[in-house]
């Protein structure tokens, strides 16, 4: 990597703040039998992917798993997913993304679920930067971070993590 990065979150501390949210997102959830775990395309989905495995191996949780994909391009909420909203009715909601800086694609993202009921929408991040611009909370954190505006948050995660690694540039 490039010497004006500075490596914030390893391999290891990535898995560690994963497990964290899952155990999280089970207390938040004991009385539900199923929730949903929609991944913003593309990190937000590995993280999804991530929090599904953990997930299954520590509870009874049916999990359904659904990717967003945002036109971040567009003014407008332009927005797709790859199962229909009878997936998601009346259901737990978990919205997954890697990074929080201004809460636009956070914003986009719950955009999706406004027409239709649920009984509860949550938001996940696996670093909080806290540049918010849109009325954004998040439920479940990894890590908040303090930056400048300047700086980069670069998330590099696969789905089995073999590679995982976020630095600050």
């Amino acid at each position: 990597m490039a010497g004006s990065q500075l490596l914030i979150l390893d391999k290891k501390q990535i898995q560690q703040k994963i497990n964290r949210i899952a155990y999280q997102i089970l207390e938040d959830n004991l009385s539900e039998k199923e929730v949903v775990l929609a991944g913003i395309w593309d990190r937000g989905y590995k993280l999804a992917l991530r929090l599904k495995k953990v997930l299954l191996k520590i509870s009874d949780l049916k999990i359904t798993m659904l990717k967003i994909e945002l036109d971040r391009q567009n003014s407008k909420l332009v927005a797709n997913t790859d199962l229909d909203e009878t997936h998601w009715k009346n259901k737990v909601i978990i919205l997954v993304d890697d990074v929080l800086n201004s809460g636009k694609t956070l914003a986009y993202g719950l955009g999706v679920f406004l027409n239709t009921p649920h009984k509860k929408i949550r938001t996940v991040v696996l670093v909080d930067r806290s540049h918010k611009i849109f009325p954004i909370a998040t439920d479940y954190v990894g890590l908040e971070l303090a930056t400048v505006l300047k700086e980069h948050v670069d998330v590099v995660m696969d789905v089995e993590g073999e590679e995982d690694r976020v630095y600050l540039s």
